[in-house]
């Protein structure tokens, strides 16, 4: 029962610190307004970790060094000058100049620390003027963070973590389509981690939005019992302000990477050039138009081999992209639109041809409509390899080569609101296991951690309605099309073990029970119209 409880309570907190924290936005735009929260969580956290490992000095008889910088990097810890420190916001929260204290707060946290370069808001909370007493009352709001922390019986990081994500989401709901922009659902980016097991090596997001990639893989390795340790992040975001979303997020996750000097596109100014990747995560723009100008890139070296992607939409030139930053055995998992599968515009179908023909294309899903807040129309999950051989055995895969695996997930999930649908854990376990068993070497699936996984010891079999291995002598029957429902056919209809002459007999008594109520409903409407003066002999009188 205790256990109930505390799960109550670890269930909701987020929620209420979001209604307390959104209460107090008054007329700022959300799009703003995100900024402001999750700038005043992330230096509430790192407040919290400066001010333990300033205690711990002082403990350990090394007081003489509070001020020195090196004893907190040493731990993967801020240090914060008096003024950026949370008690100090604190003290002056009711202060008319409480908003330049924060700002300046935030500018003395990012020049102390390098890595944070770039990654704090510069002078947002004095340039939007918010109201004294909702900025000194957020402030209390997120000060309850240790209080919940408490309660749930949880670490601060873990927790701070959750909050972040949890109020990322609100956040994209709330902007609705330009939530997209920093933000892609949670149930879809633990599919895909499920899907590419992205446990050791290079991990690489060419459109990193918030971080939201970086985050999943590095709960999955949490889970299967990996370590941490055996991976590295690299990642590029074009927007400023995600940019310094993303590098805040992976901060308050204690979680070092790569994103990059500065913000940036990376069809133009790619900040990863020799990078080749062990997995790929990532969720472009859907169907980004001009993206390029005519006579720009039209020589660039990520197209060899392959046709130039068109100006009208950059949906093949990130396939491109991603399959250029691939290592020998990388993989890569990505979201797009659903017209990615079929299109012939531009020279698209031709593109798609080849990547097909190079045996690239590992497996396609066709996910349900409604789990994106920027759309309401159905995408699709890409999984590309640049290996099907089998002879990478730290994998303990087989040999795939001239197949792709088609998944038709379009019935499932579950909606969660009016308008938006998530994928269930167990949608996101089914939909993994039929990969994992597909492509492994034996009944088994790769594992992390035999005990701790939950991967089906089944070996792979076609299910009509759902799951397809197609060779490429199939695919190119379909001229090259990779929609999944042109492969897995229809589902098979149970059978209820009703004879066939039963069933013809009840159907038409149920028929003839129908026509005749039919036939007196129109008998009653004959007499209404006649008892109106509008019988079958009367006329309609005319001018």
């Amino acid at each position: 029962m205790a256990k109930q409880t505390a799960s109550k309570k670890e269930m909701g907190f987020e929620e209420s610190l979001w209604d307390a924290a959104n209460k107090l936005r008054g007329s700022v735009e959300s799009s703003e307004y995100k900024h402001i929260v999750l700038s005043l969580i992330f230096l509430k956290f790192i407040s919290d970790k400066f001010e333990t490992q300033r205690q711990t000095l002082i403990d350990e008889g090394m007081g003489d060094y509070v001020d020195m910088v090196e004893f907190y990097a040493k731990d993967n810890v801020f240090y914060l000058a008096e003024e950026s420190r949370w008690t100090f916001i604190q003290q002056h929260a009711k202060q008319d100049d409480i908003a330049i204290k924060i700002d300046t707060a935030l500018h003395t946290v990012e020049k102390n620390n390098a890595s944070l370069k770039g990654a704090l808001p510069d002078n947002y909370f004095s340039r939007l003027g918010l109201d004294v007493s909702k900025l000194s009352a957020l402030i209390d709001t997120i000060n309850n963070i240790d209080t919940i922390a408490n309660q749930c019986h949880m670490t601060e990081e873990d927790l701070v973590g959750r909050v972040y994500e949890y109020f990322l989401g609100k956040f994209a709901a709330s902007e609705g389509k330009g939530g997209g922009e920093f933000y892609t659902p949670k149930s879809v980016v633990s599919l895909i981690a499920e899907m590419i097991e992205p446990y050791k090596g290079k991990i690489y997001d060419p459109c990193c939005g918030s971080g939201g990639m970086f985050v999943q893989s590095l709960k999955f390795i949490d889970s299967h019992n990996g370590n941490k340790k055996d991976i590295s992040i690299y990642g590029q975001e074009y927007t400023s302000t995600t940019h310094k979303l993303a590098k805040m997020n992976l901060a308050v996750r204690g979680i070092s990477g790569n994103l990059g000097d500065v913000a940036g596109d990376s069809f133009f100014r790619d900040q990863h050039p020799d990078l080749k990747a062990d997995f790929i995560m990532a969720n472009p723009p859907f169907n980004q138009k001009q993206w390029r100008a005519d006579n720009e890139l039209v020589d660039d070296p990520r197209w060899t081999g392959y046709e130039v992607p068109p100006t009208g939409n950059a949906n093949y030139a990130w396939i491109m992209h991603m399959i250029s930053k691939l290592s020998e055995n990388g993989t890569a998992g990505f979201v797009l639109a659903n017209g990615s599968m079929s299109s012939n515009t531009g020279g698209e179908g031709a593109i798609r041809q080849k990547i097909i023909e190079n045996d690239l294309v590992d497996c396609m899903i066709a996910l349900p409509g409604q789990l994106f807040y920027t759309t309401q129309i159905p995408v699709c999950l890409w999984f590309l390899t640049k290996n099907k051989s089998g002879t990478n055995k730290e994998q303990h895969l087989r040999n795939r080569q001239g197949e792709t695996l088609f998944i038709d997930a379009r019935e499932m999930g579950t909606m969660i609101s009016r308008v938006h649908k998530e994928l269930t854990a167990e949608d996101i376990a089914k939909i993994a296991d039929t990969y994992h068993a597909w492509r492994s070497e034996t009944s088994e699936p790769h594992q992390l951690d035999s005990a701790s996984s939950t991967s089906q010891s089944s070996p792979y079999k076609d299910i009509s309605g759902y799951c397809k291995s197609a060779t490429l002598d199939e695919i190119k029957a379909n001229d090259y099309v990779l929609t999944p429902g042109r492969y897995v056919g229809a589902a098979e209809l149970e059978d209820d073990g009703i004879p066939f002459e039963v069933k013809m007999t009840e159907l038409s008594q149920t028929l003839y029970q129908q026509m005749e109520q039919a036939e007196a409903l129109d008998n009653a409407i004959r007499e209404n119209l006649a008892m109106l003066g509008y019988g079958p002999s009367s006329k309609a009188s005319g001018n």
